[in-house]
């Protein structure tokens, strides 16, 4: 099994070769890996990051089958679930590397910002409103600032503000994790997808090069 360090440099060179337009693994695989795979796996990184159809995780990092651990739901949100997905892979596949991946233009943190305009109030139904309740903490502040009177650098700062919740609540709401980031070598990163450019920046919790 890679160690962190090597897993997020497989997924630096695998994003390199995706941004610019030379992928060599997303489209490989077929039938003998599927059997290959059949009998186990050992994802090398977990990727907690969003549904949005436009952030596919395996083509972004350029891997295959059995490469990532992928965990998706709306704004990349950490609940119980979640957490227990990541415990699971850590746990059981040995895998050292969790990643918690936004991106631009993220509908999840478009619509708490909006909600957080209106005071609260929308017609969104009780669980759309479930995953909005649990990115306002991380954003609130941020519509109090002037960036309030700059839209693109609030969506900016909120939907990197809303990934390093999400770092913090992995790290902070399991004791499993915390036991292996202190003493096992789990490393638990923040990332940002970028729509327009292709690439992911990988800004909190990263350790020097």
């Amino acid at each position: 099994m890679l160690s962190a360090i090597e897993a997020l440099k497989t997924l630096q060179e695998g994003n390199a070769r995706y941004a610019r337009g030379d992928t060599q693994r997303a489209t490989t695989g077929g039938k003998s890996l599927r059997h290959e795979l059949v009998d186990g796996q050992a994802p090398f990184a977990v990727i907690l990051g969003c549904s949005d159809s436009r952030v596919p995780v395996e083509i972004v990092f350029d891997q295959t089958l059995g490469d990532l651990f992928v965990i998706r739901v709306a704004g990349n949100i950490v609940a119980p679930s979640q957490i227990g997905s990541v415990e699971f892979a850590a746990e059981h596949f040995g895998t050292r590397l969790v990643v918690v991946m936004g991106h631009t233009r993220c509908g999840a943190v478009t619509a708490t910002l909006d909600s957080l305009r209106q005071g609260g109030r929308d017609d969104a139904s009780r669980n759309l409103r479930s995953i909005v309740e649990r990115i306002r903490p991380s954003v609130e502040e941020l519509t109090m600032t002037p960036l309030k009177d700059d839209p693109d650098a609030l969506m900016h700062h909120a939907v990197r503000a809303n990934v390093r919740a999400s770092v913090s609540h992995l790290k902070a709401g399991s004791e499993s994790i915390e036991q292996l980031v202190e003493h096992d070598g789990l490393l638990v990163v923040g990332a940002e997808y970028s729509l327009e450019t292709g690439r992911v920046e990988f800004f909190d919790n990263v350790p020097d090069a």
